[in-house]
């Protein structure tokens, strides 16, 4: 019987142990660009490494109504943004959100996002076998002349 319990114990350790390599993902460098009254909209900005492949597909936050994840690109001469369906993490490369790159955007903002406020955001992580993972981040919100991680 306790050779049965050690056993059972042991491949749900494997299983867990697997289960959490698929799912783990860091998030370093967050932040939101502080708004000004009446300002709707911000963006979040994060640098994402992941032990496995996987896929960002999802974010939300208590303080946005509406939170998608967006590319700005060079199309021709103009500069465009879009909403994109996720954002590929390979495994062992930092994938950055900055400004003018890929970002998450906070839309329909519950209140003006001051420097040094906190701003919680759920990411949602698809990996390679489409089981979805949540983190956790608190972004802190830096300057509106945040740029490219200055102003920290």
């Amino acid at each position: 019987m306790t050779s049965l319990r050690f056993a059972a114990g042991t491949v749900l350790a494997v299983l867990f142990s697997v289960s959490a390599a698929q799912a783990q993902v860091t998030v370093t460098d967050a932040w939101v660009r502080a708004t000004v009254p009446q300002q709707r909209a911000s963006g979040a900005f994060l640098r994402l490494d992941s032990v496995a492949d996987a896929t960002l597909v999802q974010a939300s936050s208590a303080l946005a109504a509406v939170v998608e994840i967006h590319q700005m690109s060079m199309q021709g001469d103009v500069m465009k943004m879009q909403q994109v369906p996720g954002i590929a993490l390979p495994a062992g490369t930092t994938v950055v959100l900055e400004p003018g790159g890929y970002h998450i955007m906070l839309m329909e903002l519950k209140r003006t996002l001051k420097a040094g406020d906190t701003v919680p955001l759920t990411l949602v992580v698809e990996t390679a076998d489409k089981q979805r993972r949540e983190v956790q981040v608190q972004a802190t919100v830096r300057a509106l002349n945040s740029a490219h991680g200055a102003g920290k």
